[in-house]
């Protein structure tokens, strides 16, 4: 499925930023033309119901063509099963004319990923995960400067937005 699409994870710890840069990333590619489509993972437990899945609604107004969000083995199309992969929810979206597939969560998959960093405990994610793509941090963030992936201030936001635009046009 790669070959054909541009997959890019969104990753970070609660209150990061993930939704907004989502939201931001979203728009940005659909002005250009590109078809996107969303996925996020609901981390907080359970299955997402109306009111928590807020996120993919902002993923859709963003202007996402589909959006999908899963959570204890629901995902948010009204499809249950004991549990969903996300290579099964890929399998469904690999039926839909998309360009760009943008994740928001799913830390321990391998595909590229940005990563957002707010607080100096946030660090851990860096060794936790792999296939990393950039990080955007806060300035509560104590950024080291032997990141092993460029890096941009949160407030960068036109220097990273360019960097991924770059990326989402890349190998279509």
């Amino acid at each position: 499925m790669e070959q054909h699409r541009k997959i890019i994870q969104i990753v970070g710890y609660q209150n990061s930023g993930k939704t907004t840069l989502m939201e931001q990333l979203i728009t940005h590619a659909t002005k250009e033309g590109l078809r996107v489509g969303t996925i996020k993972h609901h981390g907080h437990g359970g299955a997402p119901v109306e009111n928590l899945s807020k996120d993919s609604n902002r993923h859709e107004q963003a202007g996402a063509r589909v959006s999908a969000v899963e959570g204890g083995g629901t995902l948010r199309l009204s499809i249950h099963q004991h549990s969903w992969r996300l290579a099964d929810i890929l399998t469904i979206y690999a039926t839909l004319s998309m360009d760009i597939i943008l994740i928001e969560g799913y830390k321990r998959e391998h595909y590229p990923k940005v990563v957002l960093l707010r607080t100096a405990q946030d660090r851990v994610l860096l060794q936790q995960i792999s296939n990393i793509l950039c990080v955007i941090y806060w300035p509560s963030y104590p950024i080291d400067q032997n990141l092993p992936s460029p890096a941009f201030s949160i407030y960068e936001d036109t220097e990273y937005m360019e960097f991924l635009l770059n990326e989402m046009r890349g190998k279509l």
